[in-house]
């Protein structure tokens, strides 16, 4: 069995990709491979032991980068920045990532399961862990209101809702981290990279 680092496999009905592995050859009983596999997916990472004789299931991987251009119903529609190509992808495929979070313009890594030439099956997108977004609007803070002394809920301009610290006013940019759904800095000003 043709093992190594970096390689992509499906087990269990779920495709992993090999980070870590090492080959095991005891006093008795036959060889094996201690290997550390990352969910494509989900992100876990978990160790499995596999014999010598077992045959792995290679699986072929492709990702490239998109931009997010809009939503129309339940559809998301992404640009490829290489080949200009234009994909859509149904809402209820895109799984374990914080879609309220998606602006349009953002770019994402779309990662695809190729099954042969013709055949590309999406498995998952990658957004940014940080994106800056401008602030639409705020809930009003009362003087002396001590539930929401140091924070209050603002709604980002994606409409999505969140925790910011009460100095923040609408029309500000703050850096939130997608991963975790929360805020990190107010960002004072933002620098556009547009080319004449």
């Amino acid at each position: 069995m043709n093992i190594r680092k970096g390689l992509y496999i499906q087990w269990n009905e779920e495709i992993y990709k090999i980070i870590d592995f090492l080959h095991v050859k005891p006093g008795k009983g036959y060889a094996f491979f201690r290997t550390k596999l990352k969910n494509l997916i989900t992100g876990h990472v978990l160790e499995n032991n596999f014999s010598a004789k077992h045959k792995l299931k290679k699986v072929q991987i492709e990702f490239d980068s998109y931009r997010y251009l809009y939503k129309e119903i339940n559809i998301f529609y992404f640009m490829n920045e290489r080949t200009y190509d234009q994909i859509q992808i149904e809402i209820k495929l895109i799984k374990n990532t914080n879609i309220e979070f998606l602006k349009e313009g953002m770019k994402v890594k779309i990662f695809f399961h190729v099954k042969n030439e013709k055949e590309k099956i999406f498995l998952f997108l990658k957004m940014p862990s940080t994106v800056i977004f401008k602030v639409e609007h705020t809930e009003s803070v009362k003087k002396g209101d001590t539930i929401n002394n140091s924070n209050k809920i603002a709604v980002l301009e994606t409409g999505t809702r969140l925790l910011v610290p009460s100095f923040i006013d609408i029309g500000e940019f703050v850096k939130i981290n997608i991963e975790n759904k929360s805020y990190i800095e107010r960002v004072r000003k933002i620098i556009c990279n547009k080319k004449n």
